[in-house]
């Protein structure tokens, strides 16, 4: 018995294809795991990391919890049911701590394998809904994880055209959106501490992304 009631069957059988990354904005651990499992909240995620790097299920991988919201990534509009959604026991102001990672980064390898997950498909809640969330928010490494195959990482190979920005974004996966909200989002993950109106470098980042992991390059 799973600790959460708050899941149903995923929608059309599908199986997940993607993993959602959160921080819990909530003061301890406890009081996540509280909301997380209380019906009246409607609210869930398959797992909840803590800050000591306490793994632990609420939601068997198989049904659909409650994480994602409205939102989209790569066409995909219903992401709660072709997602496993991560709760990092966060506030959203402070670094993640390290066991907490390396407890995260063990939990993808085994996700990722199980349900044939490929790193491009590991996002933020961010991703998914740029004009309403900002979980895991800029202190989270995704670099860290794209060294290790859980995520990716861009690797531009020369100058972008910052017109081109928003085009590059949406092919990637991001949804329709302005040009600020998307760089927004975009900048949290991979470019953390830039700022001012979008740049070829952004531009060119987004280029990279789309061309290796876009909607239209092969799933694998």
């Amino acid at each position: 018995m799973t600790p959460s009631p708050n899941f149903g069957a995923r929608r059309g059988g599908v199986r997940p294809s993607l993993i959602v990354i959160h921080y819990t904005a909530m003061d301890s651990h406890e009081a996540a795991r509280a909301r997380l499992c209380d019906p009246a909240a409607e609210v869930s995620a398959h797992w909840l990391i803590s800050r000591q790097g306490a793994a632990e299920a609420l939601v068997d991988e198989a049904q659909r919890a409650w994480h994602a919201g409205a939102g989209e990534w790569a066409g995909v509009a219903d992401v709660n049911s072709q997602s496993i959604g991560i709760e990092l026991d966060n506030r959203g102001d402070h670094p993640f701590a390290e066991p907490q990672m390396a407890a995260l980064e063990q939990l993808l390898g085994g996700i990722m394998a199980r349900w044939s997950i490929p790193p491009q498909r590991v996002i933020g809640h961010s991703d998914m809904a740029p004009d309403r969330k900002s979980d895991p928010g800029p202190r989270f490494d995704w670099r860290r994880l794209a060294h290790q195959g859980l995520s990716v990482w861009p690797e531009p190979a020369g100058a972008g055209r910052a017109p081109d920005f928003v085009p590059l974004a949406r092919r990637f996966g991001y949804p329709a959106s302005d040009e600020a909200t998307l760089l927004r989002a975009f900048r949290w993950r991979f470019r953390p501490f830039a700022t001012g109106p979008v740049t070829a470098t952004d531009a060119a980042m987004a280029a990279d992304l789309a061309t290796r992991f876009g909607v239209d390059a092969p799933f694998a």
